[in-house]
Formats: structure tokens, sequence, C-alpha cells
């Protein structure tokens, strides 16, 4: 056993929202991990380290992003041996990160309904039931695109192979998307002619990504884009059978935990929704 005393115990746990924008859409989540830990040390945040012989911080990754995926809703939890202000903690973090990595929303984590006990915050993961995407798809026209979204949600069943860590599996990506839809709008406000899809799609196993969606309207359809797509998460959190849509996966946690500030950002704005417009322009401009 190392000897030495015990590492400090986890006063304070936080839940952080960030985004992976630009060119940082193509670091690898361990670079992302390596980046936030310097950036933790750097902006003086008191991470808590695990026991052994080669301890590690307390930073936990929630439903991230492949590489070379944009994402305006990545989310990680961290443990702090001391109590520190949400806010300022989100400010000095996002100074210490590159440009591209952006923090966004900083939250203490819940412990369960109010005057309730808990040992530990409930998993986060468990609130992250589907995705939001934004996929822009440059030379491809509104009319190619619509035909092929009809027809793909006109489906039943269609099934895709990948190349899993199990080794090549056939699953059907269809029963996994709760809506496809063009988005005509944000198409025409586009710097090059473009087609963009936004698509709801439940987290499952195997999971579904964009680009086995695209897979899919290619065998229903023939769309191939020519050129590879942009591809950004806007959002991803619990899902409203009755909407359709995303409910924001921190909402319980500011609901049954300590206040964190008036809910402005660090520049004194107001806090960023998953799937506001303006985030996913910045990501494609």
């Amino acid at each position: 056993m190392p000897e030495g005393p015990a590492p400090a115990p986890v006063i304070q746990r936080l839940r952080v929202r960030y985004a992976k924008r630009g060119r940082l859409r193509f670091t690898s989540h361990r670079d992302i991990s390596r980046a936030v830990e310097r950036a933790v040390r750097r902006a003086g945040i008191p991470v808590a380290f695990s026991a052994g012989f080669t301890p590690h911080p307390k930073i936990s990754y929630a439903g991230a992003a492949a590489t070379g995926v944009a994402s305006e809703a990545e989310y990680l939890e961290i443990g702090l041996t001391e109590t520190r202000d949400p806010a300022r903690v989100r400010a000095d973090l996002d100074a210490a990160l590159p440009p591209g990595l952006d923090i966004l929303d900083v939250v203490p984590a819940g412990t369960g309904r109010a005057g309730e006990a808990a040992a530990k915050p409930a998993a986060f993961a468990d609130r992250l039931e589907a995705s939001e995407w934004r996929i822009r798809l440059d030379g491809v026209s509104h009319d190619t695109a619509a035909a092929a979204v009809a027809a793909f949600t006109a489906a039943g069943e269609i099934e895709v192979e990948r190349l899993t860590k199990k080794g090549r599996r056939r699953f059907d990506v269809r029963a996994a998307v709760s809506s496809c839809e063009l988005d005509r709008r944000a198409a025409e406000a586009a710097d090059a002619p473009c087609a963009i899809l936004r698509m709801v799609v439940r987290h499952s196993t195997p999971a579904v990504r964009p680009d086995d969606i695209l897979t899919g309207l290619r065998q229903v359809a023939d769309l191939a884009p020519p050129s590879p797509p942009l591809v950004t998460r806007l959002a991803q959190g619990p899902l409203d059978a009755a909407t359709g849509g995303l409910a924001d996966p921190l909402d319980p946690d500011r609901e049954t935990g300590p206040p964190s500030g008036d809910g402005a950002g660090a520049d004194g704005g107001a806090r960023p929704q998953p799937g506001d417009a303006a985030s996913a322009d910045a990501v494609s401009a």
C-alpha cells in the first residue's frame, strides 16, 4: 500500500457543460481530458484525487462526442476538496482553456429532492437519454435532402453495419431517430449552398451515431454528399415524449442544489441553453 496521508475527501461536486468548437472538434477525447486537467491546475481549482499509487483527479465525463464532431453540449463532473462558487469556477476554468473549448455552465450537483439526504449525487449519465444533432451537407439541394428525409422517416426499419469493439454488428438506425427534419432557414443563411438536417436521436446500445444515420439515408435514398458533413451536437438530455424535445439535464441540480449566483454567464449575459441557434451558428461559421 502507498504510504502517506489519505487524499482529501470530496466536499463539493460540480457539473460542467462545455462546448467543443471550430478546429477543436478534431481533438480526441483523451487530449481534451488532458487539457481540462491542465486548466484545472492553472485555475487553482481544488480538485480531489483518487487514492493509490497513481492518483488521478476526480473528473468524469458523460456522453462525449466523437472526434471530428463539434458540440454545444458536452458534460463533465469534477469533485472538489473545498467549496467554490460555481460562477467563479466557470470563469476561471474558461479562461484557462484554449479557444474552442468553452465553459458554458457550472452548477453544483444536487443530492436528491429538497430535504432528503443522499450519500452521493444521482448518476448524471442517466439523464442523457437523447441528443439533438445538426448536420450540414454542403453541395446538397433542399429538394434532394427533403426526398431523402421523407424516405428515411417512412421506413419501418433501416439496418446498417458498423465495426464496433465487439466486431462487426448490424443494427436498426431508424428506431433510434425520434425526429428528423430540414432546417431551411439555417440553410438559406449559410455561406454556401447546402442542406441542413436537425434530428433528435435516442441514446441506445449500440450507440446510433450521425454517420450511421447518413449511411441509412444513403441506403434508402442514395444521398451521398460531395464533401464531408459538418456535424454538431446542439443538446443532450432527458427526452420529452410529449413534445419530442430535450430538457436541460442540469435543471434538476439547479432545483435541489445550493444557489450558484443569478444564472448569468461569466460575461454577465444570460446563461446559454442547449440547442441555442446562436451557439450552432458559431460552430459552423
